[in-house]
């Protein structure tokens, strides 16, 4: 029996440069941890079958599952003849733009390489990963890094500084799928300095680094769900030193170098979503 760990992401900044010639956008963003996790618990079967549970009941339990779908790789690849149930605890919201999903994924990966003592490195399993999902190869990383291709090439980052996180997910389901077919490539009217914020994380400094969040998804999703804009703009009139839009969405986060400060953010945003969450950068 293992337990593992599948922590939520955040953009720091999410620039996309062109459309590439295999129908997905060419990214560049910059990826944060947040100490924000669903626990996995693996335990083997001796019935062969890949077997899901989870308490929170829209989440499919069977191959759409990112989980499942890591199981069935593992044992298709290094013909595993053992079975797997896999109970996942689920602590960061749906369909929100945190790569809960990838993270499980990510997180069965590590998981049964241990289980299995199949001895992978994380290396490998980031390239297994690349074939379940596009976040799923930083996820089994974590920490800060930049992403790029379709968000399957990995470059580790230095530790971010210990910088607080209130996320926010308002009352709206958001299609990436919708996001993405509608951004006109050539119509993003400013570009998030991918380069600048790198160097910002560095210095950890963290105005340099709320100066530098950027998102060109925002102007997609902004549009086609104006709660969310105003969800960011509340967040600052509350006191975050900064606010993002995560992935497509539709969480936004707003960014503190104090903790009371967070705790402050956290109180007041409570009156306008139940999903709020006060976490950190690990």
């Amino acid at each position: 029996m293992i337990r593992e760990k599948a922590k939520a992401k955040i953009n720091l900044t999410l620039d996309v440069l062109f459309k590439r010639a295999d129908g997905y956008h060419e990214v560049e963003m910059v990826m944060q941890t947040v100490d924000l996790s669903d626990q996995l618990l693996l335990e083997e079967r001796d019935d062969n079958q890949i077997v899901l549970s989870c308490g929170v009941p829209y989440i499919p339990l069977d191959n759409r599952n990112l989980a499942y779908k890591a199981a069935a790789l593992l044992r298709e690849r290094y013909g595993i003849r053992k079975g797997i149930h896999i109970t996942i605890d689920k602590q960061i919201p749906v369909a929100a733009g945190l790569a809960g999903g990838s993270s499980d994924g990510a997180a069965a990966l590590r998981g049964l390489n241990r289980l299995w003592n199949l001895g992978l490195t994380l290396e490998e399993l980031a390239e297994l990963g690349a074939e379940l999902g596009s976040d799923v190869p930083f996820c089994i990383y974590g920490g800060t890094a930049i992403a790029r291709g379709r968000g399957e090439i990995i470059e580790r980052l230095p530790a971010a500084p210990p910088l607080w996180v209130v996320l926010v997910k308002p009352p709206i389901t958001v299609s990436t799928a919708d996001v993405y077919g509608n951004l006109k490539v050539d119509e993003i009217d400013s570009h998030p300095d991918t380069l600048g914020m790198i160097q910002a994380l560095a210095s950890g400094n963290p105005e340099r680094i709320v100066s530098g969040l950027g998102n060109v998804l925002e102007q997609v999703t902004f549009k086609m769900h104006p709660e969310v804009e105003r969800l960011k703009s509340q967040i600052v009139k509350f006191g975050a030193m900064g606010a993002l839009m995560s992935g497509s969405g539709p969480t936004v986060f707003g960014i503190t170098d104090r903790e009371s400060r967070a705790q402050r953010i956290y109180n007041a945003l409570r009156g306008f979503s139940k999903e709020v969450y006060l976490t950190r950068f690990l």
